[in-house]
Formats: structure tokens, sequence, C-alpha cells
């Protein structure tokens, strides 16, 4: 009997979770497992895995049990699985699902010597006044001061692997991808924590004007706060490649390498429906207003090093492609 290959993605049917599980899925050889919670039909988060021919589907309280009896088939771990509210008020929820279950899944892979992949961010940076360079020292690390307990978790995490791995108690491959804005199809079911050109999408499509906010720093104009937009489709090849590329291992950065303010965001969305920007600036929630990062840039200079040699997608040509192809259609799923 042919050995089975079996890729396991935890969060597989969430936004980047279910982008990589397409991408993967396109290899018949392979089996991607997806194990996830789909909750509530209406929400439609079983759509984003819809048109992916998974091998199976895990619930995630059966996990242990499934990967004990099959772990000899898997040749990776990709674990997207995480609380991503940023404004999640459960300290305790996020540390548990973000920092206990990564430390677990770890350890599982350091054990039975199984690759892993898993979902860091750029939040981890905090203010970004200590750059943004994915520097693996565990004192450049310890360094970051991250401005929410959401960025708090992964960072904790990128701490605990990247002190395991130096104790040479790690999986045979294990990275952390630090996310920068990342931005697509299949995150319908986000609501607030959508991508803001899938937030404004509606209001441009019905020739609205959208609302920014406002700055509430004298060196940055409305709307001038920049982000390192990443389309989801180059998280989906990086995981890909490094699927591809075993001795691959440490923490990177996955985003575009180019900061771009909301402002030239919101302006890419509007050109791609073919309308003149409307674009109005309102106040800042205040729960939010004093952990802003008012600029993220990822250095991608690691990833390349590393081998990585596929151009990442600008903001112009991802906003475009999200447009045309998903937001515009009728069915907006990859």
């Amino acid at each position: 009997m042919t050995q089975r290959r079996i890729i396991f993605v935890t969060g597989g049917a969430g936004f980047i979770g279910s982008n990589i599980v397409a991408k993967l899925a396109e290899d018949r050889d392979l089996d991607v497992v997806v194990c996830d919670r789909l909750r509530e039909a209406e929400l439609g988060k079983w759509k984003n895995i819809a048109k992916a021919p998974i091998g199976d589907f895990v619930a995630p309280d059966q996990m242990w049990e499934w990967l004990e009896k099959r772990w000899r088939d898997i040749e990776l771990v990709v674990h997207m699985a995480a609380v991503s509210t940023t404004t999640e008020p459960d300290a305790d929820k996020i540390v548990q699902a973000n920092f206990t279950l990564s430390r677990d899944l770890f350890r599982w892979c350091a054990d039975h010597q199984r690759r892993l992949v898993y979902a860091s961010s750029a939040a981890t940076y905090g203010g970004g006044e200590h750059g943004f360079d994915d520097d693996n020292d565990y004192e450049a690390l310890a360094r970051l001061r991250p401005l929410n307990t959401y960025g708090w978790s992964k960072a904790l995490f990128d701490l605990f692997a990247a002190r395991q791995a130096s104790r040479d108690y790690a999986p045979p491959q294990w990275v952390g991808l630090k996310f920068f804005n990342v931005y697509g199809p299949n995150e319908e079911h986000k609501h607030s924590m959508k991508s803001v050109a899938s937030q404004i999408w509606p209001h441009v499509r019905d020739g609205h004007a959208v609302q920014l906010f406002k700055s509430y720093r004298p060196d940055v104009p409305d709307g001038g706060q920049s982000r390192d937009f990443v389309y989801v489709r180059d998280a989906a090849d990086v995981t890909r490649w490094l699927y591809e590329n075993p001795q691959v291992s440490g923490i990177y950065n996955l985003g575009s390498g180019q900061a771009r303010t909301f402002e030239d965001l919101a302006r890419q969305v509007f050109g791609a429906a073919g309308k003149n920007a409307q674009i109005e600036y309102g106040p800042m929630p205040p729960a939010i207003r004093d952990k802003y990062q008012y600029f993220t840039q990822a250095k991608m200079e690691r990833l390349a090093a590393a081998g990585y040699a596929a151009p990442l997608t600008p903001l112009e040509e991802g906003i475009g492609d999200y447009i045309g192809r998903y937001l515009s259609q009728p069915d907006p799923y990859r």
C-alpha cells in the first residue's frame, strides 16, 4: 500500500488557512486535511473550503486523537488556528488559543519529528520602535513590545519556538510567518476584522463615499497611516514553497515589502471599480487610539536569502485581482 502524504492544516477553513488549503490541494498527490470549526452555516465559513478537494475534516476536539492515529502519514502541520481579533477582551482565551495550543503542537511535532509552519504576526512588532527586521536572535525577539494581547501572545510563542530550537528540541523544520496586513478572498466571515479593502467594497460598489480614520499624529495626515498590505495569494505561495523546501527554518516576515497608506488602498479599490474616489475621515475609536500602529513595512530580505525568489504582489495588482475575480462576482470565494 502506498503511504499517504498528508498536510494537516489547523484553522484551515479560515481566511489565510483556506487559501493555503486551496493552494496545497492543487497537488492531487497530497491529502490536505482541515481542522477547524465551521460554526453557523449562514456565516458561510464552509464556503471557504467548498471548492477544495480536501482529504479529511477534523473537529478541533478530535485533533489530538486524529494526529496520534495518523502521525506516520503526516509530512507537515500548518498551524493557522488563532484568536485573531485584536480587540478580544478575554486574555485567557487569547493565550490558550495563540500560545498554549501552539506550544503543544510544537512539542508534538518535535516529539514525532514532523514539520511545522505556523502563523505569527506583524503585531509582535508593536509600534515599530525596534523596526521590522525579522531577526531570529532571542534577544531581538525579547526586545519587541506588542501593543495588545493578541500581539503579545504571538510574540510569546515566537520566543518559545526560538528557545526550544536553540536547545535542539524542535521539529525537523519549523517556520513562523509574521503576516502583515493580509487581504484577499475568503474573508467574508470575519465581519469587523475583514481587511479594509473588503470592508469598503460595498460602499465603493454602490457609489458611496468611504470613511477612513483620522490621524492623531501631527506628522501623519488623515488617511496617511501606512501598512504593508500583502495579498493572501502570496501567503499561500510561500507556504507551498516551504513545503517544497524542508531545509528552511526560522521566523520570517511575510509582507509585500512596501508600505502604502490607507488612502492609497482606498483609491485602488475605487479605481478597480472604475469609479472616482470619495473618501471621508472619521474619528478613531478611543479603545484603539493609544495602541494604533501608524506604520508597518516588512523587511523581506531574509526570506529572499533563504531562497524564495517569486515576486511579491504589489498593491495595484492584488486589489485589481481581488475586486475583479472575487468581490465583484456573485461567488466571491476562492
